[in-house]
């Protein structure tokens, strides 16, 4: 929910859902390959020890944790496991979150709603973990084309309305904190607003296109507590972008339209790793959440 009052997409863009079927499934469940992966990647991240690797470790057991739920409420035969390249430098183990967040955005197309918000969640939060630290690699520079749609239901609607909404409050927020944060944070803040600009933007064409009128952006936001410092400012942006990427969430848990889970997935992975960045920036712990717009 958002708190405001009055408020590069990873790899190919996803492909057009199939036909559901009914019946029970019993093909092999690959969120079961994924927990397994993720595991490993746990294991391994403490085998090669240091404080951030340590907090891979944490972070994929957590992402495991949640898909092996996920396996098991299904109840389907386990699908094979892919043996994992060897991750014995935070490089190699940076590539497996990469492999990581890229596998679960494969599965998106395919995936019922719920399942689709977790592995969208799953992948945020890998891009989130890259962020920590220059020696993992960089997180992937995501893309927001606006989605070419033509009619939505109401509750798809809805869910663009509260992304649009999150937008809006994020662009204010990004400008009000300039006047309290040093000249060093001059350039990360124009990034994230020209980042948030095109969200914003390519989320008002998808309303526009589909006959809805977009909500509107409110003359001022209410921030968690009065900026005053930096210290406010920057816990003003994390509220921001938690807020967001949890509306980008309700996207793909309430939409079918693959360029629409396209574009939410992209800003769900942004944010998560603009999160990391600024937990680290503000010492809010863990740095790296594991399942960005999860519910708590």
């Amino acid at each position: 929910m958002l708190r405001w009052s009055g408020i590069a997409l990873l790899g190919a863009p996803l492909a057009a859902l199939p036909a559901c079927s009914g019946g029970y499934d019993d093909s092999p469940d690959p969120l079961s390959a994924m927990a397994t992966a993720a595991r490993s990647d746990a294991a391994a991240a403490r085998a090669i020890g240091g404080k951030v690797a340590r907090q891979i470790a944490e972070l994929r057991t957590a992402q495991a944790r949640a898909l092996q739920q996920e396996v098991d409420r299904a109840n389907r035969p386990a699908a094979p496991a892919a043996k994992p390249s060897p991750a014995k430098n935070m490089r190699a183990l940076g590539k497996r979150l990469t492999s990581a967040a890229e596998s679960a955005v494969e599965l998106i197309p395919q995936a019922s709603r719920a399942r689709a918000g977790l592995l969208a969640s799953v992948a945020a939060g890998c891009n989130a973990g890259l962020a920590l630290d220059g020696k993992l690699g960089s997180p992937r520079t995501q893309r927001f084309p606006a989605p070419e749609v033509e009619e939505l239901d109401e509750e798809t609607v809805d869910a663009l309305q509260q992304a649009l909404a999150a937008e809006h409050a994020s662009l204010w927020v990004l400008g009000l904190v300039t006047a309290f944060l040093p000249a060093g944070y001059d350039k990360g803040l124009r990034a994230a607003a020209a980042e948030h600009r095109e969200r914003r933007d390519a989320t008002r064409d998808a309303l526009t296109s589909a006959g809805a009128d977009p909500v509107l952006a409110e003359t001022a936001y209410a921030t968690p507590k009065p900026v005053k410092n930096p210290n406010s400012a920057r816990a003003a942006v994390i509220a921001a972008e938690t807020d967001a990427v949890t509306a980008w969430r309700g996207v793909v848990e309430r939409c079918d339209e693959p360029e629409l889970r396209s574009l939410a997935v992209a800003a769900m992975c942004a944010s998560g790793a603009r999160l990391t960045r600024w937990r680290l920036e503000a010492g809010v712990k863990p740095a790296a959440l594991p399942l960005p717009g999860a519910p708590e």
